[in-house]
């Protein structure tokens, strides 16, 4: 029974969490994801997506995909791409600064936004 215990838990120690029937991978994220229900409700945000995928090429050749963790539309009609981020990773970090330099290819106008 200890080793199931053990098998089950991932390798941040975060603990998958949902709301609103959608499951996020922490309880950060989860909590994020209130807040910006909030955000609409009081009228500064427009409205959110969860997990929103981007492909991340360069030259022409795909290199991966990023999925970050919510894309805002903010009431004025700007657009931001929110991660939330409890333990980074040097994956992570290759990734993120991947899509730093290829943020205006990818989404033009955007702003990258880090929660942590």
């Amino acid at each position: 029974m200890a080793v199931n215990q053990y098998m089950k838990r991932n390798k941040f120690n975060s603990q998958k969490q949902t709301y609103k029937g959608r499951n996020y991978h922490s309880k950060m994220e989860a909590n994020y994801a209130t807040e910006l229900d909030w955000r609409i409700k009081a009228g500064e945000v427009k409205e959110w997506i969860p997990q929103y995928k981007l492909s991340l090429d360069v030259n022409g050749e795909h290199i991966c995909n990023y999925y970050m963790d919510f894309k805002v539309i903010m009431s004025d009609g700007s657009v931001e791409l929110h991660e939330v981020k409890g333990f980074e990773t040097d994956l992570w970090r290759m990734k993120w600064r991947l899509t730093k330099a290829l943020l205006d290819e990818i989404e033009p106008g955007a702003k990258l936004v880090l929660i942590k």
